[in-house]
């Protein structure tokens, strides 16, 4: 069995006039991302590996979600991960070790959004903080069958 979970970054800030990729998370990014790390606390047990962009936001929402776990798995940054569409986010989850059977990846819209669609046929809204757990029987490269098991987001 293959779980995906696929985590929306939290909240970005617009108001310091950063680049984006070194756009931080806003206050309500900050509070929303622990609760994504509760929920995946409560109902994904055994998390192998993080898959982040590189941006600021993307590292930032991990690192909050990822302090509310048991045991935080680690971290693999990957720059494909950053404006991704659906496609390229096939592409890197079809790479992911096969001794590794959940997966949480951290990433951006309108790729996240894309993905999901992409492996389960299901269009789900990933607003900032949204979660979304695709699970599936075989590989990583072979997720035929994949099925959308939860969707969501913390409070706003």
């Amino acid at each position: 069995m293959r779980t995906l979970v696929v985590l929306r970054h939290g909240k970005s800030d617009w108001s310091g006039g950063e680049p984006d990729r070194e756009r931080p998370l806003a206050k309500r990014g900050r509070r929303q991302a622990p609760e994504a790390g509760t929920w995946l606390a409560a109902n994904i047990p055994d998390i192998d590996l993080a898959v982040v962009s590189p941006a600021e936001r993307t590292r930032s929402t991990w690192a909050l979600a990822a302090a509310e776990l048991e045991r935080p798995p680690d971290v693999r940054i990957d720059d494909r991960v950053y404006a991704a569409w659906g496609r390229e986010l096939h592409d890197v989850v079809s790479e992911l070790p096969e001794d590794a059977h959940t997966v949480v990846l951290v990433g951006h819209n309108p790729g996240v959004e894309d993905l999901v669609q992409e492996l389960t046929g299901d269009w789900v809204p990933m607003p900032t903080s949204a979660l979304a757990v695709v699970e599936w029987e075989g590989t990583w490269s072979d997720p035929a069958g994949a099925r959308l098991t939860a969707s969501g987001r913390p409070p706003a």
